[in-house]
């Protein structure tokens, strides 16, 4: 996947068959300054012989059947999935194909927009039908052994704990560590979470005493 390029605009192309669909994708990709829309195609076919062409970060793509996608030669740029489909095998092979975001076709504009952000920044992120099938396979799987680091505290989110004791707000952290803000979000929400904490202050607390945050 294309790296961050110093504050330019996310290159996005988008696919769909139906013209109103792509003429709604094209709508949320305009609805945001950062996002450039590079392409809009009918057909994946069609979409990948552009993305040979022409430098891409993220494709959006809706699509009833995930045949053709999975037929496609891997894409380059990080790609954004919107489709009804998932059981889990299907979930598996479209992650292993290189899907990043796996959403509901009916999305709401916020929800496609996280999904194109989490994949531009080299996250995955799942619908609840598709995270919830991935789950189903290994639910009778026992857990014990992540028991214990499930709630740790990874590198990166360190990283953000730490900015958020020196005050930065979402946009600094982002530029300083390349990322968009919406993953800065996901990261302070995982933070909390972990930490048990209600606000970035009492975080900070719970860090500074958990020995995360030197002082």
């Amino acid at each position: 996947m294309s790296k961050r390029r110093g504050g330019s605009a996310i290159r996005i192309a988008v696919a769909a068959t139906s013209a109103v669909r792509r003429a709604g994708l094209e709508s949320i990709v305009r609805s945001q300054p950062e996002l450039q829309l590079t392409g809009s195609f009918g057909a994946v076919p069609i979409l990948t012989s552009f993305a040979r062409s022409t430098e891409v970060d993220v494709i959006v793509i809706d699509a009833d059947t995930i045949r053709d996608l999975l037929l496609e030669p891997r894409f380059d740029a990080a790609i954004v999935l919107l489709t009804e489909v998932s059981d889990a095998r299907s979930i598996s092979r479209l992650l292993r194909s290189g899907v990043c975001a796996i959403l509901s076709r009916e999305s709401r504009l916020d929800d496609v927009l996280s999904g194109i952000y989490a994949a531009y920044d080299g996250m995955v992120l799942l619908s609840i039908p598709a995270a919830e099938s991935l789950a189903a396979v290994f639910g009778d799987r026992p857990l014990d052994l992540d028991a214990e680091s499930s709630d740790e505290i990874t590198s990166r989110e360190t990283e953000v704990l730490r900015m958020l004791a020196e005050g930065l707000v979402n946009k600094d952290i982002a530029m300083r560590l390349g990322i968009s803000e919406h993953t800065v979000k996901f990261h302070i929400s995982s933070i909390l979470d972990k930490l048990g904490a209600s606000t970035r202050t009492e975080a900070v607390t719970v860090g500074i005493r958990l020995g995360l945050i030197p002082i």
